[in-house]
């Protein structure tokens, strides 16, 4: 048996939304997901017991960060990832591709792997589906993620075929070098913007028969009605019976449309780092607390959500402490935007199971507003 497995519940009739588990080495949690970003080990300003009493079950860790600091020699040594961040819940680490991808002329793909600069000091480094994996292995996540090239868009059809017969390649390389029993790797379906290299992927990486599959590339400046095209024409591509993972999506408009289309898991450092800019996601949309209409404002920033900040403090005191870059501010926005994705996928989750997603879906967006 996969050290991860994916047990499907329920799935709308309609939509083919599901209702899962996620069975791993540190717990089985409840799909659909929104897992919380922790890039450096740490979910900012917030605190482990913070994240585990709203509900999350999975966090993110960055391979390209870690790897560049402390090292993961040292997190190693540590006991692995769980034990240095003290998180006992399910740990997913990306291969660091995107970050290397985000470093645009600082970096150089070649066939082994790719070269680049770190932001930090500048220092040459180089990652490569083997390398990728000897990190993983040592943060000890639950989930390891193969190396790809995450596709830029816009993208001729030329360079997304190229580009993803690439990902194939270190997706096969990346199988190879992976022997860690305790750790289940995750292919990552790339294509670009054209569908026929998308089934491509798809087909080719569910041939080798990882235990769960992640569609990359998306939510990289294309449409959101492109997106949402594109993933409704993969994921019928993928096994029923294994773990679909969109990767880099957080919007709660994206979230409701990615599990539509049958997707389970999500992640995004969006909802922290806008709450840093002071934006709150509420019931009735988004809600930039910096504007001076909330100066007055002594009500909950969302009326209907129960987590720690609406129940304790006001619009005003929070406009307060973000115009005057109060680090309990930052923390307060948090913990809200947070606790408000994961309560939504909560939400989700119960509509499916209760055959009423469809309705959900449709009452989501009479509510909905940017």
């Amino acid at each position: 048996m996969p050290a991860v497995t994916y047990e499907l519940i329920k799935q709308c009739p309609v939509t083919g939304a599901r209702a899962g588990k996620l069975h791993t080495p540190h717990g089985t949690f409840d799909t659909p997901m929104f897992m919380p970003v922790g890039t450096q080990g740490t979910v900012k300003t917030l605190s482990p017991e913070e994240l585990k009493k709203m509900g999350a079950g999975v966090i993110l860790g960055n391979t390209y960060h870690l790897f560049l600091r402390p090292g993961h020699d040292i997190v190693k040594k540590a006991g692995g990832l769980h034990r240095f961040m003290n998180w006992d819940g399910g740990i997913l680490t990306d291969s660091g591709g995107f970050q290397v991808f985000s470093l645009g002329d600082l970096r150089k793909i070649s066939e082994e792997g790719v070269s680049f600069r770190s932001h930090l000091d500048g220092s040459k480094q180089f990652l490569s589906p083997e390398k990728a994996m000897e990190i993983q292995m040592d943060l000890g996540a639950d989930v390891a993620m193969a190396f790809d090239e995450c596709t830029p868009y816009p993208a001729d059809y030329e360079y997304a075929c190229a580009s993803m017969r690439l990902t194939s390649r270190w997706a096969r390389r990346c199988q190879a070098a992976h022997d860690r029993p305790d750790q289940a790797l995750f292919g990552i379906v790339q294509g670009g913007m054209y569908k026929d290299l998308r089934r491509e992927s798809a087909e080719t990486l569910v041939e080798m028969d990882f235990p769960g599959y992640a569609i990359g590339g998306l939510s990289v400046g294309e449409p959101k009605p492109m997106m949402y095209d594109l993933l409704e024409h993969t994921t019928p591509f993928l096994p029923k019976d294994k773990a679909r993972y969109l990767m880099g999506v957080g919007t709660p408009d994206c979230l409701v449309e990615g599990v539509a289309r049958g997707v389970d898991m999500f992640d995004c450092v969006f909802p922290t780092r806008v709450a840093r800019n002071g934006t709150g996601l509420t019931s009735r949309g988004r809600i930039v607390i910096r504007n001076a209409s909330y100066a007055e404002d002594f009500g909950p920033l969302d009326p209907e959500c129960d987590c720690y900040t609406c129940q304790n403090y006001s619009r005003a005191y929070l406009r307060h402490l973000i115009r005057c870059d109060e680090i309990f501010g930052l923390r307060l926005m948090s913990l809200h935007n947070l606790h408000y994705l994961i309560g939504l996928m909560r939400r989700i989750r119960a509509s499916i199971i209760e055959d009423r997603f469809a309705q959900f879906q449709q009452n989501f967006w009479l509510d909905f507003a940017e």
